[in-house]
């Protein structure tokens, strides 16, 4: 591993000479200067030390910088490097930005320009942050590491949920040399992969994605046994749920059967978020929703799957499926939809091994130069074929309809349209999935005449449809034929009202058919299936919660 990174931003080109220059004389023998004139490429030159699995200790940026401040730059940055000591260069004009900055991006300090002699007002200042950067002990390079056969569909389980829970990993492949240390080390074979090797040095082969969590520093367990809110599901809308619950002072419990984002946190990249013009990754996103929550107090559980809501007079039951429970004054179903099953022969036999449900983004280093299918003509589809388009020689889309006019947003179609590598098959579907240890060939039918052709690839990527996981509400929740809960004036449409309901008013409009139950979001009958108005009804259902509880 490289040596920790400084890095400084200026574009004023003569200051960044001089802040580069004065860090490297001082701290060059130990970390590395990095250099940047502007917000966008210190961005892109901290998105390489990540990928190269590399350090940053301290962030030193100018305030004023055209296109991105200095403050909107390390807002940003704390997305890719949160521990990194952040530091704002500013001019006696600007201390008040400089003050507002400590709040906005949790600012360790500002120094004023010049800062001349070094020794006195800059490497003081330096000195202190780097000494409390390496006595973090998230600071350090140990890390998680994960020990697993390539085309291991329990290996991709495994790096896939420590990816989308954030958590750090190093992954070794079985057949490599480093990776038979590992196994070996462990006692294990390459049969028992994967092989998961906690930062404390505790092995464990094939865990469970809760034993991993528990491991890795995942809360499994709530600290309480009744809440006045438990919010089910931390896609956008239990985050914002969350969020607005726990900043109004509800006591709130957060509860995701796998990591916080949902489907929108599989996104490579949402461009049309209010407030993001630059376009926000959905694990970006996800993770400033899951901060700002527990900043608030909320508490957030991982890999519990709800399994049954039970009504105990003004108290609400949730079951997990280990048989515990926590109750709540109120609940808010935020459960999502996940992606249909594609049915076709063969498919279900390569999932985890070529063929991937949502973006699946820890496998795209690994699609370089090669042919990559993805099925489906919504969003996050169009999302998916953009960022692959990085690195596979050719992306190709295949929709059963005509165009994507009519499911997919004009400026993903506009992007689609610009990268000569992504081709757009209309009228296709998959007839037939085969290969060895993993997938190696498909094969496309056309819609219209039924002509089959066979193509070469490994990786597959499937985007159709939405379902929601509700069936464990039956008998308790009223939904519609898809599955979908229904809500407020659609419970009590020709006048009739929901069976058991109980109270002497109409449905709040977010409220189930349960009183004190609320759903927001992609679960809910007829939402809108965005992001932005996700967000907006999960925080619209926490004023709802406060008249029910009012009300009580």
């Amino acid at each position: 591993m490289a040596n920790p990174a400084i890095l400084t931003v200026d574009d004023d080109l003569a200051v960044s000479r001089a802040v580069a220059r004065d860090v490297r004389r001082q701290y060059g023998d130990r970390y590395r200067v990095v250099r940047a004139n502007s917000g966008s490429e210190a961005l892109e030159a901290l998105k390489e030390i990540k990928l190269r699995g590399d350090q940053v200790a301290v962030l030193l940026a100018d305030f004023r910088m055209p296109h991105m401040n200095g403050i909107e730059f390390l807002e940003a940055a704390m997305d890719l490097f949160p521990r990194a000591r952040r530091v704002l260069l500013t001019a006696y004009a600007d201390t008040d930005a400089a003050i507002d900055a400590i709040n906005r991006v949790d600012l360790d300090h500002y120094l004023l320009k010049p800062w001349n002699p070094p020794e006195e007002k800059l490497y003081p200042v330096l000195d202190s942050l780097l000494d409390a950067w390496t006595t973090t002990p998230e600071a350090t390079a140990s890390v998680t590491r994960v020990v697993g056969h390539r085309w291991s569909a329990p290996s991709f389980k495994v790096r896939d949920f420590l990816a989308r829970n954030l958590v750090p990993y190093r992954w070794y492949l079985s057949d490599e040399p480093e990776g038979a240390r590992l196994l070996a080390a462990a006692g294990v074979t390459e049969a028992d992969v994967p092989l998961v090797i906690t930062p404390e040095g505790k092995s464990m082969v094939q865990p469970s994605e809760t034993d991993l969590a528990t491991h890795v520093g995942l809360s499994t367990t709530p600290a309480k046994e009744f809440y006045d809110l438990v919010v089910v599901g931390a896609g956008p809308a239990g985050l914002g749920a969350a969020v607005y619950g726990a900043s109004e002072g509800l006591r709130t419990l957060l509860v995701e059967r796998r990591a916080t984002g949902g489907q929108a946190g599989q996104s490579s990249r949402i461009e049309n978020y209010l407030g993001f013009p630059d376009g926000v990754s959905g694990a970006q996103l996800a993770e400033r929703a899951r901060r700002q929550a527990v900043r608030f107090g909320a508490e957030l559980l991982t890999t519990r799957e709800a399994v049954e809501l039970d009504v105990r007079g003004a108290t609400r039951v949730l079951k997990f499926g280990d048989g515990s429970e926590v109750a709540s004054h109120a609940v808010v179903l935020a459960t999502g939809v996940s992606y249909r099953m594609l049915e076709a022969p063969g498919l279900s036999d390569y999932r985890g091994r070529g063929v991937f449900y949502g973006s699946a983004a820890t496998e795209a280093p690994s699609c370089s130069g090669q042919e990559v299918y993805i099925v489906g003509g919504a969003n996050s589809a169009g999302q998916a074929a953009v960022y692959f388009s990085r690195y596979a020689q050719r992306v190709h889309v295949l929709i059963r309809g005509e165009s994507l006019v009519r499911t997919m947003s004009r400026y993903l179609i506009d992007q689609i349209e610009s990268h000569e590598n992504i081709e757009v098959h209309p009228f296709t579907e998959i007839a037939e999935a085969s290969g060895d240890e993993h997938l190696e060939q498909l094969v496309l039918r056309d819609a219209r005449d039924g002509e089959s052709r066979s193509v070469d690839t490994s990786w597959l990527f499937i985007f159709i449809g939405a379902e929601p996981r509700t069936d464990w509400l039956d008998g308790v929740i009223t939904r519609d034929r898809h599955g979908f809960v229904i809500t407020g004036p659609d419970l009590i449409a020709g006048g009739n009202r929901p069976v058991g309901w109980t109270m002497p008013r109409d449905p709040y409009h977010l409220e189930c058919s349960v009183p004190g139950v609320f759903a927001a979001g992609d679960v809910r009958s007829d939402s809108v299936k965005r992001v932005a108005s996700a967000v907006g009804e999960g925080a619209m259902a926490i004023s709802l919660v406060h008249r029910y509880l009012e009300a009580q």
